[in-house]
């Protein structure tokens, strides 16, 4: 097998993915380089498809403080946010913020020079900034693409796959597998420092905000590594998604900043119905306005609720946010005269690999950061816009630690390393699959079972069907092209998920239990997933 050797490899290559490379390359000297390994195109990532916008607590915005932004997590995570993490990543906001500025990300400004804060759901203060009106994730990933492909030290590897850690038998991270698609061939990459920034898992999902490229890809690479997989009952459920058909799977993302302006929430009669729900109304928490539109829907057998933006200005509407009035005009829909049809649909992973905001996991030389690490910012409920923020903080963070690391290729491989790639010299049984049709299945009995709101009964049918459609797919480790990979790491993901949403026996967040009461904020735990001799074992720990 074809073999290569990095000071540093990145999987992914969306915001988080990125911004750590940037950093490592100016902060380090990397004799091997750093590679940066996606099975996409440079970029393409649910970061590019964030439209609300990031977090900025700066100093420059005297109505906000570092206090009300934490005050504001810890109240929206429902008692599970990591207060000093929270703290952590709140002060370093002004200094990414400037950094993404140096690297060239344009953040929309007044008509004075100043830069344009805005309010979402669950903020106190307007403190998020955006790109391009709706397009703040494009924005920041475009501008770190075109420096990352003007950086000599960065090479990118599209069109390719990580499939499985190399893992010594001291339990250290020595490189990876990946899979070209344009060549057919597995390749070994040798390294000391392996960086996860695959995103999250919302395409085991029937209906999801996210890109077809986020199916778990780094939770099953550091879950059959034997990492710490925490909180993965955790899936947030944005409330406001194109509906146009109850047949469309997509669901194009109709920004919380929406809300933020002004939109009011209606039923098909054009009668308001968030203030039977939350004092703040639309601009409540997402994990209760999605519950809020679900029950509605659910008393109305109906498959949406709409979404009123015509109280806001006209002009407003248009500068503000070009994307989504755009996308709804192509669909016959005038958002300045006419509702939006809107339904919750899967957007975010608030567990995942286990991590510290410097990205370090349970393995040594592995690393996560972004929506694939769970760092305990969110807790139960991510707050809006928190996201951005957390993926440029870790990699900044990351590039920070790395820089008294020895970052050194490993010289030594042992046997441990080489079973595995012995795995990957071998050649496949010959099955074809229909990975489309299992992908669907999957999708629509996550979206049946474990969806917005849960129960033992539906959970256990789903772990059952779960275990079968795995017993039936018979490719354990290598298999035959990024589509079947996609989809043996979906199934691990939607086993994490229900495994975890079955033994936490309470409502807390985005994890809604119709066959248990709520918890009493701050007396909900953290559950984590370990791998102990193939065998999954969830604990609550404080």
């Amino acid at each position: 097998m074809k073999h290569s050797e990095y000071s540093a490899v990145i999987v992914g290559s969306g915001a988080a993915g990125l911004f750590a490379a940037l950093k490592l390359s100016s902060q380090i000297t990397l004799p091997d380089g750093i590679l940066i390994v996606t099975k996409s195109t440079i970029g393409e990532s649910n970061s590019k498809y964030a439209q609300g916008g990031i977090v900025g607590v700066l100093h420059q915005n005297k109505e906000d403080n570092v206090e009300s932004h934490i005050e504001d997590t810890l109240r929206a995570g429902a008692g599970l946010s990591d207060k000093k993490v929270v703290k952590y990543i709140s002060e370093l906001s002004d200094t990414v913020i400037n950094d993404l500025i140096t690297y060239g990300v344009k953040f929309d400004k007044d008509k004075f020079g100043n830069l344009n804060f805005t309010l979402e759901a669950a903020h106190s203060h307007r403190r998020i900034l955006h790109s391009g009106g709706d397009a703040t994730g494009k924005g920041i990933v475009d501008a770190l693409c075109k420096k990352v492909e003007e950086d000599s030290n960065i090479t990118v590897l599209e069109n390719t796959m990580a499939v499985e850690l190399l893992i010594n038998s001291n339990n250290e991270t020595k490189g990876l597998i990946i899979y070209n698609s344009l060549t057919g061939e597995h390749e070994i990459v040798y390294s000391s420092a392996v960086i996860l920034a695959t995103g999250g898992v919302g395409q085991v999902y029937k209906y999801t905000t996210n890109p077809e490229g986020a199916t778990g890809d780094g939770l099953d690479l550091a879950y059959n590594a034997g990492a710490i997989i925490q909180d993965m009952e955790f899936i947030q459920f944005h409330p406001t998604a194109l509906a146009l058909t109850p047949k469309s799977k997509e669901r194009f993302l109709i920004s919380e900043a929406v809300r933020g302006e002004g939109a009011k929430l209606i039923d098909s009669s054009g009668k308001e119905f968030m203030s039977k729900y939350h004092d703040k109304r639309e601009l409540a928490p997402r994990d209760i306005v999605t519950r809020a539109i679900y029950s509605e829907m659910k008393k109305s057998h109906t498959t949406n609720m709409f979404l009123n933006a015509s109280v806001i200005d006209k002009n407003k509407l248009a500068e503000r946010f070009p994307t989504i009035s755009k996308k709804c005009s192509v669909n016959g829909i005038d958002i300045s005269s006419s509702p939006i049809p809107v339904a919750p649909a899967a957007h975010y992973t608030m567990g995942g690999i286990k991590a510290t905001v410097e990205g370090k996991t349970s393995i040594s030389g592995l690393y996560a950061i972004g929506e694939a690490a769970s760092t305990g910012l969110h807790g139960a409920n991510r707050l809006a816009s928190n996201s951005l923020l957390e993926c440029v903080v870790c990699a900044y963070e990351l590039a920070d630690y790395l820089s008294f690391a020895n970052l050194e290729t490993p010289k030594i491989i042992d046997n441990a390393i080489m079973q595995t790639i012995g795995i990957y010299s071998k050649p496949l049984t010959d099955i074809e699959y229909n990975i489309p049709e299992l992908k669907q299945k999957l999708k629509d009995l996550m979206w049946n079972k474990a969806g917005i709101i849960r129960n033992e009964r539906d959970l256990k049918s789903a772990i059952s069907e779960i275990e079968t459609m795995k017993a039936n797919f018979k490719r354990e480790r290598k298999c035959a092209n990024i589509q079947e990979y996609e989809y043996r790491n979906m199934l691990t993901a939607a086993q994490l998920i229900t495994e975890s949403a079955l033994n936490r026996t309470e409502s807390v967040g985005a994890h809604s239990r119709e066959d248990f009461k709520n918890s009493i904020q701050n007396e909900a735990k953290h559950s984590n997933i370990k791998k102990c001799n193939n065998t999954e074992i969830v604990e609550y720990v404080g």
